[in-house]
C-alpha cells in the first residue's frame, strides 16, 4: 500500500497550488455547515425560515421582544431567547444582543429575514468578527448598496441606466432646495438607507419643499437610524418592476426573472405578480442582464433583489436601488421557478455553488401575492391595533400558501409594521392564477381588527388590474371605483338595505346557535337568553338590536330593531322594525361553531360566523360569499324605541366635545408644533404621530384656536383619544369696535 506522504505527493503534481492551500490555508479550509441557525427576526419571515431550515434538519433559534414572547414564531423554534422591551431599538435592532444569543446557544449562522439588521453592514461584519455566517450577502455589498447615493454612483459606472436626481452628501436643506429645483418638480425625496416606503415624499411644488424634507429626515432617523436624503425626478406613470438576483461565492450570479410590485398605497407593495404583465421577452432578458450586471458590479452573494422603475409613456429602465436580502415578496418568484430560495441561501453560505444555471432556470406559470395588513382603508391605509379574535385564512395546498407569523388571540401592536399574512397563488397562466386569488381572498377570515381583504377584492376584481394595466398610481386613479363615496346617497341606501338583510340572517344564526346550545348542553345560559323564554318549538318572539358597522367607512353606525319569531318548521321570520312589518323567513342549519346553511326565499347558501366580547359588547362578523358584515350589540340589554334614539345620539356625538380632534392611529407622539392658545389654520399641522414605523401628520380641519392639548412628545396614545381641540373663532362688531372670541 502506498504511503500517505506518496499519495500526497501525487495529487500536490496534479493540483499542486490548490492542494496546498487546503492543507496549509485555515481560511480556505472546508467551511462547517450550518447545523443551528438563529432568525434575527419576527413574525411570518421568521416562521418562514424556521420551515425551510426544519426541512434540511437544521435546528433554529428564535429571538423575541416582550411584546412577543407568546408569538407564533417563539412557539415555531427549538430554542427561543429574550432581547428586551418591545421597542425594536432595544430588541430587534440590538446586534450585539442577537449575537451573544446565538453564541448563548450554539447557533453557528444568523438569518436576518427582511428589515431591521438585514441591511446593516455592522451587523454582518460583527457576525463574521464572531466566527458566525451571516446568511446573506457580503457586508461590503451591503454597504455599497445600502447607501442609496453610493449605489447609483457604482451602478452608473456598471452601465446600469438612473434616473436623474441628486445622490451626493450635501445635506443642508438650501442646497437640497436649489437641486429640487434643477431636478425640475415633482421630486422625490427618499431616505439614502432603508426602504418599505418609510421617509419617502412627493414633492409637487417648492412651497412644499422644506416641511416634507425635514419630515422625511425624521421618519428615516426613526425607521432606520440614518437621516440622509437623496432626490430624484419623480416619474409620473412609473411601474415598479424588481429582477430576483442570486449569487454563490465562487462568483456565479443568475436572475430568476422579474416581479412586478406596481400597485401600492403609502409607497408600499400590496399586491406583487411573477411574471411582470404585459412585457416582451426582449424587455425581460435586459432587465435581467441589468440586474445581473448590478450585482456582479458589487460581488454579490446570496438573494438579493434588483429594483427598476419603468416609464410607462417612454418605455424606459431606470435603476432604482437594490435590497441586499430576502424580499416580502419573494413567495412568487419561488412559485414560478420552482426553487425554495431560503434553501438556497443557506446552501450559499454553507459554501456551496447555485443548484442551477442560468438556461436552467425555469419560468413556469403566473403566481400574485396579496399582503394582509391590520389597517383602516377609509382612514388613508392607517395601521391598526388590535386582537385578532377570529383568525381563519384559506387551506393551503400546492397553489396556495399562506405566509403567516400569528395565530387566533393574537395582538397586532403599535410597535412592529402591521402585516397579519402573506396570500401567495399560482395558476397556469396569469388568468387562473386571478380567479384563484379572487377566491381565496373571499374566504379568508379576520376578526378584531379592521384589514384590508375587502379592499385587496377590490383591486383584484377591477377591470384594468385584471388586463395587467398597473403602475405605481393606480389607486389613486381609480379611487371612485375602489373607494364608496360616503356623499354617494343611492350607494349607501344600497348598502343599508343589505345589510338590514344580513342582519335578519345572523340574527336568526344566532338564535339557530343558541337553541342548539340549550338542546345539546342543558343548564347552558345563552348571551340571547330572554324574558320569555326562547325555546325550541315555542313560536316565541324577541328583539334583538343590532348596530352595524360598515368597513367602507360610509354610515360607520346604523341601528336595526330584528323582531325574531320562532317558528314549528324549525325556521325563524325575521322582521326590520316593529313586529308585523314585512318580513323574511330564514332557515338557518347549524354546521359547527362558525358555519351554517341558510334558506332564504327558496336560495340556500352558506354563511360564517364568528362572535367575541370586548369592552361589554357582543362583536358579530358574518361572511357570505364576498361580501363581510360587522354588527354589535351591548350585552344583557333589550333596547326600546327610546334607548335606540338615544343609544344612536350618544354614538354620532361619540364622547369628545364637538372640535375635539382624535388620534386616527395608536401611535407615539413624536413632535407637537402648536401650543395651547396658538391660532392654526385649516390645514395646519399641529402634532406627529409614529406608529409601525410610519409617522403621520395630524393637521387641523378647521381654523381656529389650540384648546385641550395635553400630549406631549415621547407620549404614547390610543385609536380614537383625543389629541386637541379646536376652537372656532367669532367675530363680532359692535359700536364700531371689533371683538374676538
Amino acid at each position: 500500500m502506498a504511503s500517505m506522504a506518496s499519495v500526497l505527493r501525487r495529487k500536490l503534481r496534479v493540483q499542486p497550488f490548490l492542494l496546498q492551500l487546503r492543507f496549509f490555508s485555515a481560511e480556505s479550509r472546508p467551511q462547517q455547515r450550518i447545523e443551528k441557525i438563529l432568525v434575527a427576526n419576527r413574525g411570518e419571515i421568521a416562521c418562514r425560515i424556521m420551515k425551510t431550515a426544519k426541512r434540511l434538519g437544521i435546528r433554529t433559534v428564535a429571538v423575541y421582544s416582550d411584546a412577543d414572547k407568546d408569538s407564533l414564531h417563539v412557539k415555531s423554534a427549538d430554542e427561543a431567547v429574550r432581547l428586551g422591551p418591545p421597542p425594536a431599538r432595544l430588541s430587534y435592532l440590538n446586534g450585539s444582543s442577537i449575537v451573544d444569543a446565538a453564541i448563548r446557544t450554539g447557533a453557528q449562522a444568523i438569518h436576518p429575514g427582511y428589515g431591521f439588521l438585514s441591511e446593516s453592514s455592522g451587523f454582518a461584519k460583527l457576525c463574521e468578527d464572531k466566527g458566525l455566517t451571516f446568511v446573506g450577502p457580503p457586508a461590503s455589498a451591503i454597504q455599497d448598496m445600502g447607501d442609496k447615493s453610493a449605489s447609483k454612483r457604482i451602478m452608473g459606472a456598471a452601465g446600469v441606466p438612473l434616473v436623474p436626481g441628486y445622490h451626493g452628501s450635501n445635506q443642508d436643506i438650501e442646497f437640497m432646495k436649489l437641486e429640487a429645483d434643477k431636478i425640475g418638480y415633482p421630486v422625490l425625496i427618499k431616505p439614502t438607507h432603508g426602504g418599505g416606503g418609510k421617509g419617502m415624499r412627493i414633492v409637487a411644488t417648492p412651497k412644499e419643499f422644506a416641511d416634507s424634507f425635514l419630515g422625511a429626515q425624521r421618519e428615516a432617523a426613526a425607521s432606520f437610524g440614518i437621516n440622509t436624503i437623496l432626490l430624484e425626478k419623480y416619474i409620473t406613470q412609473p411601474r415598479h418592476i424588481e429582477v430576483q438576483v442570486f449569487g454563490d461565492k465562487l462568483g456565479n450570479v443568475l436572475h430568476l426573472y422579474e416581479r412586478d410590485c406596481s400597485v401600492q398605497r403609502r409607497h408600499q407593495k400590496i399586491i406583487e405578480e411573477a411574471p411582470a404583465p404585459n412585457i416582451t421577452h426582449d424587455f425581460r432578458s435586459h432587465l435581467g442582464q441589468a440586474a445581473v450586471s448590478a450585482a456582479k458590479a458589487v460581488g454579490y452573494h446570496s438573494a438579493g433583489t434588483v429594483e427598476f422603475i419603468v416609464d410607462t409613456l417612454s418605455g424606459r429602465f431606470y435603476f432604482m436601488e437594490m435590497n441586499t436580502r430576502l424580499q416580502v415578496e419573494h413567495p412568487v418568484t419561488e412559485m414560478i421557478v420552482g426553487q425554495d430560495l431560503v434553501e438556497w441561501q443557506i446552501r450559499v453560505a454553507n459554501g456551496e455553488p447555485l443548484p442551477i444555471s442560468q438556461s436552467e432556470v425555469p419560468l413556469s406559470g403566473h403566481a400574485f401575492e396579496a399582503r394582509i395588513y391590520a389597517e383602516n382603508v377609509p382612514r388613508g391605509f392607517l395601521p391598526a391595533t388590535g386582537v385578532l379574535h377570529y383568525y381563519n385564512p384559506v387551506p393551503a395546498s400546492s397553489t396556495v400558501r399562506i405566509e403567516t407569523g400569528v395565530a387566533q388571540g393574537d395582538t397586532v401592536s403599535m410597535h412592529y409594521d402591521p402585516m397579519i399574512a402573506k396570500l401567495v397563488v399560482w395558476g397556469e397562466d396569469r388568468g387562473a392564477a386571478l380567479v384563484k386569488l379572487k377566491d381565496c381572498l373571499s374566504r379568508f377570515q379576520v376578526a378584531g381588527v379592521p384589514t384590508n381583504i375587502n379592499f385587496l377584492q377590490k383591486l383584484a376584481n377591477h377591470e384594468e388590474f385584471k388586463d395587467g394595466n398597473v403602475e405605481t398610481h393606480f389607486i389613486e386613479h381609480h379611487k371612485d371605483d375602489l373607494f364608496v363615496d360616503p356623499n354617494n346617497s343611492v350607494l349607501v341606501k344600497e348598502a343599508h338595505d343589505k345589510a338590514k338583510s344580513v342582519a335578519s340572517i345572523v340574527a336568526a344564526c344566532l338564535c339557530e346557535k343558541d337553541n342548539y346550545a340549550s338542546a345539546n348542553f342543558p343548564g347552558s345560559l345563552s348571551i340571547w337568553y330572554s324574558q320569555p323564554p326562547f325555546r325550541v318549538h315555542h313560536n316565541a318572539t324577541r328583539t334583538m338590536v343590532f348596530e352595524w358597522d360598515n368597513e367602507s367607512g360610509t354610515n360607520s353606525s346604523n341601528l336595526f330593531t330584528i323582531s325574531i319569531t320562532y317558528q314549528q318548521d324549525g325556521s325563524y321570520l325575521a322582521e326590520v322594525g316593529e313586529v308585523g312589518s314585512a318580513g323574511v323567513e330564514v332557515k338557518p342549519i347549524h354546521l359547527d361553531k362558525h358555519n351554517f346553511t341558510v334558506e332564504v326565499d327558496g336560495v340556500s347558501m352558506q354563511v360564517n360566523l364568528a362572535t367575541y366580547v370586548e369592552g361589554g359588547v357582543e362583536h358579530i362578523h358574518v361572511w357570505h360569499g364576498s361580501e363581510h358584515y360587522q354588527f354589535r350589540q351591548k350585552l344583557g340589554l333589550e333596547f326600546s324605541e327610546e334607548d335606540e334614539t338615544q343609544q344612536k345620539t350618544n354614538l354620532e356625538n361619540a364622547s369628545h366635545p364637538p372640535g375635539s380632534i382624535v388620534a386616527p392611529m395608536a401611535g407615539l407622539v413624536v413632535k407637537v408644533l402648536l401650543n395651547n392658545g396658538m391660532k392654526v389654520d385649516q390645514g395646519q399641522p399641529v402634532l406627529v404621530l409614529e406608529a409601525m414605523k410610519m409617522e403621520h401628520v395630524v393637521k387641523s380641519p378647521s381654523s381656529g384656536y389650540i384648546h385641550g392639548l395635553q400630549v406631549g412628545a415621547g407620549q404614547q396614545v390610543s385609536d380614537g383619544s383625543c389629541l386637541f381641540i379646536v376652537k372656532v373663532s367669532y367675530c363680532f362688531f359692535f359700536f364700531g369696535s371689533h371683538y374676538k372670541t
